[in-house]
Protein backbone atom coordinates (compact mmCIF):
# COMPACT_ATOMS: atom_id res chain seq x y z
CA UNK A 1 0.00 0.00 0.00
CA UNK A 2 1.45 3.82 -0.84
CA UNK A 3 0.90 6.18 1.67
CA UNK A 4 2.38 10.08 1.67
CA UNK A 5 3.45 10.27 5.44
CA UNK A 6 6.57 11.44 7.48
CA UNK A 7 9.04 8.45 8.01
CA UNK A 8 7.61 6.13 10.94
CA UNK A 9 9.97 5.10 13.81
CA UNK A 10 9.43 3.07 16.67
CA UNK A 11 7.75 4.60 20.42
CA UNK A 12 10.42 4.18 23.79
CA UNK A 13 8.04 3.14 26.52
CA UNK A 14 11.42 2.19 28.81
CA UNK A 15 15.07 2.17 28.29
CA UNK A 16 16.74 -0.02 30.87
CA UNK A 17 15.52 -2.87 29.28
CA UNK A 18 14.57 -1.54 25.99
CA UNK A 19 10.89 -1.38 25.07
CA UNK A 20 9.23 0.03 22.41
CA UNK A 21 6.07 0.36 20.55
CA UNK A 22 4.69 0.02 17.11
CA UNK A 23 3.32 3.16 15.01
CA UNK A 24 -0.12 2.17 15.25
CA UNK A 25 0.09 3.59 11.26
CA UNK A 26 2.53 1.05 10.17
CA UNK A 27 -0.35 -1.62 11.23
CA UNK A 28 -2.06 -0.50 8.02
CA UNK A 29 0.62 -2.49 5.36
CA UNK A 30 0.45 -6.56 5.58
CA UNK A 31 3.47 -6.96 7.54
CA UNK A 32 4.94 -4.44 9.44
CA UNK A 33 8.51 -3.53 8.50
CA UNK A 34 11.32 -5.30 10.26
CA UNK A 35 12.22 -1.59 12.10
CA UNK A 36 8.59 -1.25 12.80
CA UNK A 37 7.64 -4.31 15.02
CA UNK A 38 7.37 -3.81 18.65
CA UNK A 39 10.13 -4.55 20.91
CA UNK A 40 9.40 -6.64 24.74
CA UNK A 41 12.70 -7.35 26.79
CA UNK A 42 12.35 -8.47 30.28
CA UNK A 43 15.84 -7.76 31.00
CA UNK A 44 18.72 -6.73 28.86
CA UNK A 45 19.28 -8.61 25.53
CA UNK A 46 21.85 -11.10 26.01
CA UNK A 47 24.86 -10.64 23.55
CA UNK A 48 25.94 -14.14 21.82
CA UNK A 49 28.03 -15.12 19.60
CA UNK A 50 26.92 -17.38 16.72
CA UNK A 51 29.73 -18.89 16.18
CA UNK A 52 29.70 -20.50 20.09
CA UNK A 53 25.91 -20.80 20.30
CA UNK A 54 24.43 -24.23 20.57
CA UNK A 55 21.21 -25.71 21.26
CA UNK A 56 20.64 -28.33 24.18
CA UNK A 57 17.69 -30.54 23.31
CA UNK A 58 17.22 -33.13 26.34
CA UNK A 59 15.27 -34.38 29.08
CA UNK A 60 12.58 -37.35 28.57
CA UNK A 61 13.89 -37.98 25.17
CA UNK A 62 15.39 -41.21 23.47
CA UNK A 63 18.39 -39.12 21.98
CA UNK A 64 19.51 -35.58 23.29
CA UNK A 65 21.58 -33.52 21.58
CA UNK A 66 23.57 -30.52 21.14
CA UNK A 67 22.79 -28.83 17.55
CA UNK A 68 24.24 -25.53 16.00
CA UNK A 69 22.10 -23.02 13.96
CA UNK A 70 23.18 -25.12 10.58
CA UNK A 71 21.72 -28.25 12.03
CA UNK A 72 18.31 -27.01 12.92
CA UNK A 73 18.30 -24.86 9.79
CA UNK A 74 18.61 -28.28 7.72
CA UNK A 75 15.27 -29.45 8.98
CA UNK A 76 12.07 -28.82 6.89
CA UNK A 77 11.30 -24.83 6.34
CA UNK A 78 8.21 -23.49 7.53
CA UNK A 79 7.24 -19.66 7.21
CA UNK A 80 4.00 -17.84 9.28
CA UNK A 81 2.21 -15.09 9.21
CA UNK A 82 0.74 -13.74 12.32
CA UNK A 83 -0.30 -11.48 14.95
CA UNK A 84 2.54 -10.91 17.51
CA UNK A 85 0.95 -9.34 20.76
CA UNK A 86 2.20 -8.56 24.08
CA UNK A 87 -0.13 -9.69 26.75
CA UNK A 88 0.44 -6.09 28.23
CA UNK A 89 -0.95 -4.27 25.59
CA UNK A 90 -3.53 -1.31 26.43
CA UNK A 91 -2.59 -1.76 30.31
CA UNK A 92 -1.78 2.32 31.15
CA UNK A 93 -5.85 2.52 29.59
CA UNK A 94 -6.97 0.33 32.91
CA UNK A 95 -7.95 2.43 35.92
CA UNK A 96 -5.67 2.16 37.86
CA UNK A 97 -2.92 1.34 35.35
CA UNK A 98 -1.26 -1.85 36.84
CA UNK A 99 2.12 -2.00 37.71
CA UNK A 100 4.39 -3.51 34.69
CA UNK A 101 5.91 -1.81 31.44
CA UNK A 102 3.19 0.78 30.32
CA UNK A 103 2.00 0.02 27.24
CA UNK A 104 0.01 2.06 24.88
CA UNK A 105 -1.85 0.39 22.00
CA UNK A 106 1.30 -0.42 20.01
CA UNK A 107 2.58 -3.58 21.61
CA UNK A 108 1.53 -5.37 18.75
CA UNK A 109 2.62 -6.29 15.00
CA UNK A 110 2.08 -8.48 11.73
CA UNK A 111 5.64 -10.18 11.41
CA UNK A 112 6.04 -13.05 8.81
CA UNK A 113 8.54 -15.60 10.41
CA UNK A 114 10.62 -18.51 8.96
CA UNK A 115 12.23 -21.88 10.55
CA UNK A 116 10.92 -25.26 10.66
CA UNK A 117 8.28 -27.04 13.09
CA UNK A 118 9.52 -27.53 16.71
CA UNK A 119 7.95 -31.12 16.27
CA UNK A 120 10.59 -31.40 13.69
CA UNK A 121 13.22 -30.94 15.89
CA UNK A 122 10.83 -33.06 18.62
CA UNK A 123 10.87 -36.37 16.39
CA UNK A 124 14.40 -36.21 15.64
CA UNK A 125 14.99 -36.08 19.47
CA UNK A 126 12.44 -39.01 20.28
CA UNK A 127 9.66 -37.80 22.92
CA UNK A 128 9.19 -40.75 25.30
CA UNK A 129 5.66 -41.57 26.24
CA UNK A 130 5.24 -40.36 29.60
CA UNK A 131 6.60 -36.44 28.20
CA UNK A 132 3.95 -34.02 29.20
CA UNK A 133 5.41 -30.31 28.55
CA UNK A 134 8.54 -28.85 26.72
CA UNK A 135 10.32 -25.94 28.44
CA UNK A 136 12.09 -23.31 27.02
CA UNK A 137 14.87 -21.57 28.53
CA UNK A 138 15.93 -18.23 27.05
CA UNK A 139 19.54 -16.48 27.42
CA UNK A 140 18.47 -13.42 28.83
CA UNK A 141 18.03 -13.39 32.55
CA UNK A 142 18.04 -10.61 35.62
CA UNK A 143 16.80 -8.82 38.56
CA UNK A 144 13.06 -9.61 38.44
CA UNK A 145 12.18 -7.99 41.28
CA UNK A 146 14.71 -6.85 44.11
CA UNK A 147 17.24 -9.28 45.47
CA UNK A 148 15.70 -11.89 42.99
CA UNK A 149 18.02 -13.06 39.62
CA UNK A 150 15.69 -15.04 37.44
CA UNK A 151 16.40 -16.37 33.66
CA UNK A 152 13.70 -16.21 31.46
CA UNK A 153 11.83 -19.70 30.84
CA UNK A 154 8.63 -20.62 30.07
CA UNK A 155 6.88 -23.97 28.99
CA UNK A 156 4.23 -25.89 26.56
CA UNK A 157 1.83 -28.60 27.14
CA UNK A 158 2.97 -31.46 24.52
CA UNK A 159 0.45 -31.04 22.62
CA UNK A 160 0.50 -27.72 21.98
CA UNK A 161 4.32 -28.13 21.04
CA UNK A 162 3.71 -30.45 18.62
CA UNK A 163 1.24 -28.24 16.38
CA UNK A 164 3.13 -27.77 13.40
CA UNK A 165 2.25 -23.77 13.35
CA UNK A 166 4.56 -23.51 16.67
CA UNK A 167 7.94 -23.12 15.21
CA UNK A 168 11.44 -22.29 15.40
CA UNK A 169 12.33 -19.23 14.32
CA UNK A 170 15.70 -17.61 12.59
CA UNK A 171 14.37 -14.88 10.48
CA UNK A 172 11.68 -12.26 10.45
CA UNK A 173 10.18 -10.44 7.60
CA UNK A 174 12.89 -12.62 5.43
CA UNK A 175 16.02 -11.77 7.37
CA UNK A 176 18.36 -12.99 9.59
CA UNK A 177 16.80 -12.00 13.52
CA UNK A 178 17.90 -9.27 15.39
CA UNK A 179 19.04 -9.47 18.58
CA UNK A 180 16.27 -7.81 20.09
CA UNK A 181 13.59 -10.30 18.30
CA UNK A 182 15.44 -13.05 19.22
CA UNK A 183 19.11 -13.73 17.76
CA UNK A 184 19.50 -16.38 16.38
CA UNK A 185 16.58 -18.85 17.48
CA UNK A 186 13.01 -17.86 19.00
CA UNK A 187 10.06 -19.91 19.67
CA UNK A 188 7.00 -18.44 17.93
CA UNK A 189 3.45 -19.87 18.94
CA UNK A 190 0.54 -18.49 17.18
CA UNK A 191 -2.24 -17.09 18.64
CA UNK A 192 -0.79 -16.74 22.47
CA UNK A 193 0.24 -13.85 23.61
CA UNK A 194 4.02 -12.82 22.68
CA UNK A 195 5.36 -13.90 26.75
CA UNK A 196 5.18 -18.12 24.78
CA UNK A 197 6.87 -17.04 22.15
CA UNK A 198 10.46 -17.28 24.09
CA UNK A 199 13.73 -15.47 22.78
CA UNK A 200 17.13 -16.65 22.31
CA UNK A 201 16.72 -20.12 22.87
CA UNK A 202 19.78 -22.18 24.29
CA UNK A 203 17.94 -25.41 25.82
CA UNK A 204 14.48 -27.18 25.18
CA UNK A 205 14.00 -29.68 27.56
CA UNK A 206 10.83 -31.99 27.15
CA UNK A 207 9.53 -32.88 30.88
CA UNK A 208 7.38 -35.83 32.22
CA UNK A 209 6.66 -33.05 35.06
CA UNK A 210 4.76 -29.83 34.70
CA UNK A 211 7.01 -26.82 34.63
CA UNK A 212 6.86 -24.27 37.32
CA UNK A 213 8.73 -20.82 37.34
CA UNK A 214 8.20 -17.36 37.87
CA UNK A 215 7.18 -16.09 34.46
CA UNK A 216 5.10 -19.21 34.61
CA UNK A 217 3.53 -19.04 38.11
CA UNK A 218 4.18 -15.62 39.37
CA UNK A 219 3.82 -13.62 36.41
CA UNK A 220 1.97 -13.73 33.17
CA UNK A 221 -1.46 -15.12 35.31
CA UNK A 222 -4.94 -13.71 35.54
CA UNK A 223 -5.75 -12.28 39.19
CA UNK A 224 -8.23 -9.71 40.72
CA UNK A 225 -10.00 -10.28 37.09
CA UNK A 226 -14.04 -10.26 37.51
CA UNK A 227 -15.24 -13.56 35.79
CA UNK A 228 -11.82 -15.40 35.28
CA UNK A 229 -10.42 -18.21 37.59
CA UNK A 230 -7.38 -16.49 40.10
CA UNK A 231 -4.94 -17.51 38.99
CA UNK A 232 -5.62 -18.85 35.21
CA UNK A 233 -2.88 -18.40 32.81
CA UNK A 234 -2.42 -15.91 30.15
CA UNK A 235 -2.58 -17.75 26.81
CA UNK A 236 -4.53 -17.28 24.03
CA UNK A 237 -5.02 -13.54 22.40
CA UNK A 238 -8.10 -12.33 23.37
CA UNK A 239 -10.35 -11.00 20.55
CA UNK A 240 -9.73 -7.08 19.93
CA UNK A 241 -10.00 -4.44 17.45
CA UNK A 242 -7.89 -1.00 16.71
CA UNK A 243 -9.47 1.92 14.51
CA UNK A 244 -6.23 2.90 12.75
CA UNK A 245 -7.38 5.70 9.92
CA UNK A 246 -10.10 8.01 8.96
CA UNK A 247 -10.13 9.41 5.97
CA UNK A 248 -12.65 12.26 5.05
CA UNK A 249 -13.86 11.28 1.56
CA UNK A 250 -16.09 14.38 0.88
CA UNK A 251 -18.55 16.51 3.16
CA UNK A 252 -20.51 13.74 5.24
CA UNK A 253 -18.85 11.01 4.52
CA UNK A 254 -16.01 9.35 5.95
CA UNK A 255 -13.97 6.18 5.73
CA UNK A 256 -12.62 4.30 8.97
CA UNK A 257 -10.56 1.20 8.68
CA UNK A 258 -9.06 -0.87 11.14
CA UNK A 259 -7.77 -4.13 12.15
CA UNK A 260 -9.60 -7.10 14.11
CA UNK A 261 -7.72 -9.92 15.87
CA UNK A 262 -8.00 -13.15 17.93
CA UNK A 263 -6.12 -16.01 19.06
CA UNK A 264 -8.41 -18.96 19.15
CA UNK A 265 -11.21 -18.22 16.48
CA UNK A 266 -11.56 -16.13 13.10
CA UNK A 267 -12.72 -12.84 13.23
CA UNK A 268 -16.93 -12.69 12.21
CA UNK A 269 -17.83 -9.26 12.94
CA UNK A 270 -16.54 -5.70 13.21
CA UNK A 271 -18.99 -3.14 14.32
CA UNK A 272 -18.42 0.67 14.87
CA UNK A 273 -20.21 3.34 16.79
CA UNK A 274 -20.19 7.08 17.31
CA UNK A 275 -22.77 7.72 19.75
CA UNK A 276 -21.51 5.99 22.78
CA UNK A 277 -22.41 2.73 22.36
CA UNK A 278 -25.88 2.78 21.69
CA UNK A 279 -26.20 1.96 18.26
CA UNK A 280 -23.58 -0.57 16.04
CA UNK A 281 -22.72 -0.43 12.53
CA UNK A 282 -21.60 -3.72 10.86
CA UNK A 283 -18.43 -2.81 8.99
CA UNK A 284 -17.25 -4.44 5.53
CA UNK A 285 -14.77 -7.27 6.46
CA UNK A 286 -11.79 -8.01 4.07
CA UNK A 287 -10.76 -11.50 3.32
CA UNK A 288 -8.47 -12.96 5.67
CA UNK A 289 -4.77 -13.82 3.99
CA UNK A 290 -4.59 -16.50 6.92
CA UNK A 291 -5.23 -17.82 9.96
CA UNK A 292 -3.35 -16.24 12.40
CA UNK A 293 -2.93 -12.60 10.60
CA UNK A 294 -5.19 -9.03 11.39
CA UNK A 295 -8.34 -9.24 10.18
CA UNK A 296 -8.72 -5.65 8.05
CA UNK A 297 -12.33 -4.10 7.91
CA UNK A 298 -13.93 -0.51 6.94
CA UNK A 299 -16.73 1.18 7.05
CA UNK A 300 -18.00 4.17 5.31
CA UNK A 301 -20.24 6.35 7.66
CA UNK A 302 -22.51 8.62 6.23
CA UNK A 303 -22.79 11.41 8.59
CA UNK A 304 -25.86 14.02 8.74
CA UNK A 305 -24.27 15.79 11.31
CA UNK A 306 -20.76 18.00 12.22
CA UNK A 307 -19.03 18.26 14.93
CA UNK A 308 -16.47 16.14 17.48
CA UNK A 309 -16.99 12.42 17.19
CA UNK A 310 -15.87 9.43 19.07
CA UNK A 311 -15.58 6.45 16.66
CA UNK A 312 -15.03 3.34 18.57
CA UNK A 313 -14.64 -0.41 17.09
CA UNK A 314 -15.55 -4.03 18.71
CA UNK A 315 -14.80 -7.41 17.38
CA UNK A 316 -16.62 -10.61 17.17
CA UNK A 317 -15.01 -13.88 16.94
CA UNK A 318 -16.95 -16.80 15.57
CA UNK A 319 -17.67 -18.54 18.55
CA UNK A 320 -19.19 -15.51 19.64
CA UNK A 321 -17.23 -13.82 21.93
CA UNK A 322 -16.96 -9.91 21.70
CA UNK A 323 -15.28 -7.14 23.28
CA UNK A 324 -16.39 -6.02 26.74
CA UNK A 325 -17.97 -2.78 26.83
CA UNK A 326 -15.44 -1.37 28.71
CA UNK A 327 -11.61 -2.74 30.42
CA UNK A 328 -11.83 -5.30 32.42
CA UNK A 329 -8.94 -4.78 35.14
CA UNK A 330 -6.61 -7.49 36.78
CA UNK A 331 -3.84 -7.07 39.28
CA UNK A 332 -1.32 -7.94 36.32
CA UNK A 333 -3.07 -5.52 33.48
CA UNK A 334 -3.00 -8.61 30.98
CA UNK A 335 -5.34 -9.23 28.52
CA UNK A 336 -6.62 -5.78 28.31
CA UNK A 337 -9.14 -6.43 24.97
CA UNK A 338 -11.62 -3.28 26.09
CA UNK A 339 -12.87 -0.69 23.48
CA UNK A 340 -10.21 1.59 21.38
CA UNK A 341 -11.33 4.87 20.14
CA UNK A 342 -10.27 7.75 18.17
CA UNK A 343 -11.44 11.76 18.15
CA UNK A 344 -13.05 12.90 14.38
CA UNK A 345 -14.23 15.80 13.42
CA UNK A 346 -16.48 16.49 10.59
Amino acid sequence: MERNHAPLELSTVTDMPYNAETPLSALLDEVTDSDLVYIRNHFDAPKIELADWTLQVGGSVDSPQTLSLSDIRALPLKTLTMTLECAGNGRVSMDPAPPGTPWGYGAVSVVEFAGTSLSNLLNRVGVLEQAVEVVFHGADKGEAMPGRTEQYIRSLPLEVALQPDVILAWEMNGKQLSVNHGFPLRLVVPGWYGMASVKWLDQITVSKEQFSGFFQDEEYIYSQEEGTPEGEAVRSIRVRSLILESTQKEEGRVEIRGIAWSGERAISKVEVSWDGGIEWHKAELDKPSSRFVVQRWRYLWLSNESGEFTIVSRATDNANKSQPESNVWNRGGYGNNGPYGIQISI
